[in-house]
């Protein structure tokens, strides 16, 4: 397919501190041990999209992530690693590449996602529609409570507007109208045309916008261009085509008739244009819409978009890395019910304990745990449904329940740690508890001190 692939890895997330850090850019946090980019890239190589241009946020986490894609996915995908400054949003980060972009469609796709959703559906749907653009949407996760009993970042996350009201055709091919983030607090406003159209509209807010579009380039690029203040794709890009999609000349011929003394008639035509317009929606003629001329005259030919979506099936998984809350998700989904995606083949135990890692006397690393390459553990210890990093040195009569440890981290004996994030190079000192915390890399946990709900990290060096 002549499709071009730009992948959106972003920055330095702010949203995600203090899990990112000047050496963990927010493509490289680890899901299962892996950098997030790579459960992306490995789609697209499944899915025989070779090429890719990456486009990151800020030199120094270009530098990181080039290096990492260069060293991994050397002789299996040719990418291109672009680096935007910081904070453009995805619309600009889009701009900034126009230049770079050739072929007749554009995939875009987040740097987050993980997903076991091909691309080549989504790239099918768009062509077979002739759309403008094709969004993928997928169900919103549905994340059981931890073990730990806290649901107040979930909760929050929820208040932030993180879902969409969209409205689609009977079909549920045709995205008719979105309302994402904020605006969902809003009344919703849904054009009469639109509604006439189509006589009927399916209100949802059960789908997440999966940041997968299949983009016509050059409809794209006059949009950026024109729009220059645009600076994400999902709450400005997406919701203006959607709108001006039946915005046709139709409605402005009906007001020129008004003033004729003809406003019904002209109306009732354009009601049954645009019935028409979606009737006809699975043929290559549906952006041609014939509006009535002058009595006796011939059609005149008017143009108008599609907007078009993909809906994944329920049973695939797909999830973002878009907060704090997500990564635990992901991470915990990733060694679970989704570990087919993790690319790692596990035990009897339904568990990966990495071949040079050690386990002292009595230390059990239960179902749905994942121990990494050359990490170490005292006796006595347990852990329930968590990760645990590269080079660990954990000790005596430790707990480790439903949490996320990443690489070089010690733990001191008779710590506990539960539904909590611990970055790379951290110190636990003994008897050190953490309940739903997070830790930003490098730091030091001092010896018999508690902590619940707090993020803990160094102070950055102006």
């Amino acid at each position: 397919m002549d499709f071009q692939v730009v992948v959106l890895a972003g920055g330095f997330s702010k949203t995600l501190v203090p899990l990112v850090s000047k050496e963990v850019p927010k493509a490289l946090l680890p899901v299962a041990n892996r950098p997030v980019l790579s459960y992306v890239l490995e789609l697209l190589e499944q899915n025989d999209l070779k090429n890719a241009i990456v486009v990151v946020e800020g030199e120094s986490a270009a530098l990181l992530i080039s290096s990492w894609i260069s060293s991994t996915f050397v002789d299996r995908l040719n990418v291109e690693v672009t680096a935007v400054p910081e904070d453009v949003g995805t619309a600009g980060a889009v701009r900034a590449i126009d230049h770079r972009l050739t072929a007749k469609d554009i995939l875009v796709v987040s740097g987050d996602l993980v997903s076991e959703i091909p691309p080549g559906a989504v790239a099918a749907a768009h062509r077979r529609h002739d759309a403008v653009v094709t969004a993928m949407l997928c169900c919103v996760p549905v994340s059981g409570p931890s073990d730990s009993g806290s649901s107040g970042a979930k909760d929050k996350a929820k208040k932030a507007g993180r879902y969409n009201i969209v409205g689609l055709d009977p079909t549920k091919q045709f995205l008719l109208h979105i309302a994402a983030g904020a605006e969902v607090e809003k009344d919703i406003r849904v054009q009469k045309s639109i509604l006439r159209a189509v006589g009927q509209m399916e209100i949802r807010a059960d789908l997440m916008d999966a940041h997968m579009y299949a983009f016509k380039r050059s409809v794209l690029q006059d949009i950026l261009n024109q729009k220059e203040t645009f600076q994400s794709l999902r709450r400005e890009v997406l919701p203006y085509l959607v709108r001006t999609q039946l915005r046709s000349e139709l409605l402005l011929n009906g007001a020129q008739s008004e003033e004729n003394g003809n406003g019904k008639d002209a109306l009732q035509n354009s009601k049954i244009l645009l019935s028409q317009l979606l009737a006809n929606a699975s043929t290559p003629s549906f952006h041609e819409i014939y509006a009535l001329g002058p009595a006796g005259s011939a059609p005149i030919l008017r143009k108008t978009h599609k907007c078009c979506v993909y809906i994944a099936n329920k049973s695939k998984y797909c999830a973002r890395l878009n907060s704090i809350q997500a990564f635990s998700d992901i991470n915990r989904d990733v060694i679970g019910d989704a570990n087919h995606l993790s690319g790692y083949t596990f035990s009897a135990q339904n568990n990966i304990i990495h071949p040079s890692a050690v386990v002292g006397s009595k230390t059990t690393v239960g179902p749905q745990c994942m121990l990494g390459e050359g990490s170490q553990m005292g006796d006595k210890c347990s852990v329930k449904k968590s990760v645990i990093g590269r080079h660990c040195r954990i000790g005596s009569n430790v707990k480790i329940a439903n949490s996320v440890v990443m690489n070089h981290v010690t733990i001191g004996d008779g710590c506990s740690i539960q539904g909590s994030i611990i970055c790379s190079n951290v110190q636990l000192q003994e008897r050190a508890v953490l309940k739903d915390c997070q830790v930003g890399a490098g730091f030091v946990v001092t010896a018999g001190s508690e902590h619940k709900g707090e993020s803990l990290a160094k102070k950055e060096k102006q």
